[in-house]
C-alpha cells in the first residue's frame, strides 16, 4: 500500500479546546514497581506543580506493576486524599505493558508519563505537552542530549546513553536525539493506532514507539531538559542493553520487510484543508526523482560489475542480457520500496512482471547499441563497450522512470472513501489481541481499518455533559486493591477504543523487570 501519497487514517491536527472541570486534558502516568518510599513525595510534588502551573484539568495515574511491597496501599491512600490522583494495579511487570494498558484506557486527549524519581525538572512538563495541545505535534519527548540540556550523571551512564542513540541512528535511521528519557507525551488519537503496533512490554517500549512514529511521518517534538541521575536506580544496565539490541534487530527487520502497516498512522499532507483540496498535482515527485537516481546509480554499478564478470565466460550479448536481467529485478524491488513507498508483499509479483517489460525495453536499447558498435568495428575495446552501454542506459533510465511512475507504480486512490472522516473507530483487533508483527499474518485486519473520528470542536466541548468528580477510576478494569465500578465514559474522547483487559495468564519474560 502506498504511504507517500495516502491521505492517511489520522485527521488533521487541531488545537484541543479547554475542557470543563472533571474532564482532564492531561493524564500523567507514573509507572512504579516497589516504590513505597519514593511514591508519595513524587505524587505530592507533581500534583502541587500541576495545580500551580498547568492551565487545564489534569489527572495523575499511578500504574503499579505488580509491586510486592506496600506500594499498592500508598497508591490507594493518595487516591483517597487527592481528587486528581488515580491508582491502577497490574498483575504483570513491565513498564511498556503498564503504559500501553493505562494509555489505551484513558479518556484524556493528551497522555504523558514520567519516572517516579522525578529526575527531570518539572518546569519542562508544560513545554512538553503544549505542542500536543495546540495540534502542532503528535508526540513529545524530553531530551537529555540536546545542546541546551543540563545533565548530571556518571560517565558510565553517559557513555551508554550516547552509544545507544548512536546505534539507533546508524541502524534504524532515527533522527530523535534521546530515546530512553523517562519523560514523554502523546496525543490520545495517535496512541489509539500507534500502540497496537508496539510489541515490546519493557524498557524498549519507548524506542519502538518513537521509531514507528517517525517512520510513519508523525511529528515528534523534543524539549531540552535539566536532568539529575538517580543513584539508586534499579535498572539492570547489561540486561537492558541486551534486550534493547534485540529490539533494534526485530524492529529493523520489520521495517526492512514492510511488515509494519505504517500507512495506518500517516497524517494528511497538510493540516490546512486547502492543501488537501488541490487536484491533479503530482505528489512526491522531487523525492521520487532523488530516490530513483540513487537507486539507478547503484543499479548501474551493479549492472556493470555483473557484465564484467559474465563477459569473462560468454559473449557480449549474453553477458549484457544476464547482467541486465539480474540488475533489473533488484532495481524494481529497490524502487518499489524506497522510491515509490510500496510496502508489503501485495502486488509484488505483478510489479516484477511489469518491471520485466521495462527491462525488455532497456534490453532492446542496450542490445541495439552493442549491435551498432559491432557493426561499426569488428573488435571494439572493452572500455568502448562500457561507454556505449552507459550512454544507452542513461536513455533507458529516463524511460524507466516514466514507465515506473505512470504504469508500474501509478498514483492511485485505492480507497476514496478515506477522505471522509467517520465518527467511529473499530479496529479489528484490540491492543491486547494484536499479533506480533514479526509473523506472516501480522496486523492484517479482518475488516478495513476505519479512520479515526474527528476531534470535537469547541462547541462540542461546551455542550458535552460532564459529571462532578467522583473517586471512581476512569478505567474499565478491575483491581484486587481497588474494586471500581464499571466506567461510563462522559468525555467525547472516550467513545472509541475499549479498555485493554489485564490477562492474568500472561507471563513477563523481560529479564529487566526481575
Amino acid at each position: 500500500m502506498r504511504t507517500d501519497s495516502s491521505p492517511g487514517t489520522l485527521p488533521a491536527r487541531e488545537h484541543l479546546p479547554a475542557g470543563d472541570a472533571g474532564t482532564p486534558v492531561l493524564d500523567v502516568v507514573i509507572p512504579v514497581y516497589n516504590e513505597e518510599k519514593d511514591l508519595q513525595p513524587c505524587v505530592l510534588r507533581l500534583h502541587e506543580h500541576l495545580r500551580r502551573t498547568f492551565p487545564y484539568a489534569f489527572r495523575i495515574t499511578i500504574a503499579d506493576n505488580a509491586s510486592t511491597d506496600t506500594t499498592p496501599l500508598v497508591s490507594q491512600r493518595l487516591e483517597a486524599e487527592i481528587p486528581e490522583v488515580r491508582a491502577f494495579r497490574l498483575e504483570q511487570k513491565g513498564r511498556g505493558r503498564a503504559l500501553r494498558t493505562v494509555w489505551s484506557a484513558s479518556d484524556a486527549p493528551v497522555l504523558a508519563y514520567m519516572d517516579v524519581d522525578l529526575s527531570t525538572d518539572l518546569n519542562a512538563l508544560l513545554p512538553l505537552v503544549a505542542p500536543l495541545i495546540s495540534g502542532h505535534s503528535d508526540l513529545a519527548i524530553g531530551s537529555r542530549l540536546a545542546r541546551s540540556s543540563r545533565v548530571v550523571r556518571g560517565p558510565k551512564r553517559e557513555f551508554i546513553s550516547r552509544a545507544y542513540n548512536l546505534i539507533l541512528r546508524g541502524s534504524l535511521q532515527a533522527r530523535f536525539s534521546d530515546a530512553q528519557c523517562g519523560f514523554k507525551a502523546i496525543r490520545r488519537d495517535v496512541a489509539q493506532v500507534l500502540l497496537p503496533l508496539v510489541e515490546d512490554t519493557g524498557w524498549f517500549f519507548d524506542t519502538e514507539m518513537l521509531v514507528i512514529a517517525e517512520r510513519a511521518g508523525l511529528r515528534i517534538h523534543e524539549v531540552p531538559v535539566d536532568w539529575v541521575d538517580d543513584p539508586d536506580s534499579t535498572v539492570h544496565i547489561v540486561k537492558t542493553a541486551t534486550e534493547d539490541l534485540k529490539g533494534v534487530w526485530r524492529v529493523g527487520k520489520a521495517l526492512a520487510t514492510g511488515a509494519l502497516p505504517l500507512d495506518r498512522i500517516t497524517r494528511p499532507f497538510g493540516d490546512d484543508p486547502r492543501d488537501r483540496d488541490v487536484q491533479d498535482v503530482p505528489k512526491g515527485l522531487a523525492r521520487q526523482l532523488v530516490g530513483f537516481c540513487v537507486v539507478g546509480g547503484l543499479s548501474t554499478l551493479f549492472y556493470l560489475l555483473l557484465y564484467s564478470v559474465f563477459r569473462q565466460f560468454c559473449g557480449s550479448q549474453i553477458a549484457n542480457a544476464l547482467a541486465l536481467l539480474v540488475s533489473a529485478v533488484a532495481n524494481t524491488a529497490a524502487n518499489r520500496r524506497l522510491t515509490f513507498g510500496v510496502r508489503g508483499r501485495g502486488g509484488a509479483v505483478r510489479h516484477q512482471a511489469q518491471g520485466l517489460v521495462v527491462f525488455g525495453i532497456g534490453l532492446a536499447l542496450t542490445s541495439g547499441s552493442l549491435a551498432a558498435l559491432d557493426a561499426a568495428t569488428s573488435d571494439p575495446a572493452h572500455s568502448t563497450e562500457l561507454a556505449v552501454l552507459i550512454a544507452a542506459n542513461l536513455a533507458a533510465t529516463v524511460l524507466r522512470f516514466l514507465l515506473f511512475r505512470a504504469w508500474v507504480f501509478p498514483e492511485r486512490d485505492e480507497n476514496p472513501s478515506r477522505s471522509t472522516v467517520v465518527t467511529t473507530h473499530t479496529p479489528s483487533t484490540t491492543p491486547s489481541a494484536a499479533p506480533a508483527y514479526g509473523t506472516q499474518q501480522s496486523y492484517v485486519p479482518q475488516q478495513p481499518y476505519a479512520p479515526l473520528p474527528t476531534r470535537p470542536t469547541a462547541n462540542h466541548y461546551a455542550t458535552a455533559p460532564h459529571t462532578p468528580h467522583t473517586p471512581q477510576s476512569p478505567y474499565n478494569l478491575q483491581s484486587p486493591y481497588a474494586p471500581y465500578a464499571p466506567y461510563t465514559p462522559q468525555s467525547p474522547y472516550d467513545t472509541t477504543v475499549p479498555s485493554q483487559p489485564v490477562r492474568h495468564t500472561d507471563t513477563d519474560t523481560d529479564p529487566r523487570n526481575s
